[in-house]
């Protein structure tokens, strides 16, 4: 499976890398390349920095062949906005936001 992990902090590293060791294609976008030392040292994905509400940046990553999306920045704002992209502009099946704000969590279900 092709996944794209917007965020590599602790939460998106410990993702990508469970995925990767798993067998699954990983490309984690973070807009500091600083961020992708939490990944494990046999991460074998691809590693891109960049804003992930860019659509050129998502493409780079894969995104137009992922079967899935989650986006796990510590910016509610930023993930929703990158999860609706993913989901309507990509097609992507499988997304998943982390949304800290539940009023935001709210209007990000309506959606």
């Amino acid at each position: 499976m092709k996944i794209v992990i917007l965020g590599c902090g602790r939460v998106g590293s410990t993702l990508a890398s469970m995925m990767d060791r798993a067998g699954h294609q990983v490309s984690v976008i973070d807009s500091s390349n600083e961020a992708f030392r939490r990944l494990d040292t046999s991460f074998s994905g691809e590693t891109i920095v960049g804003n992930g509400v860019d659509e050129e940046v998502l493409i780079r990553a894969g995104i137009k062949d992922a079967d899935a999306f989650a986006a796990v920045t510590n910016g509610d704002n930023r993930n929703i906005m990158a999860s609706q992209i993913a989901k309507e502009i990509f097609n992507v099946k499988k997304v998943v936001c982390r949304i800290y704000d539940p009023i935001r969590q709210s209007t990000y279900n309506e959606l």
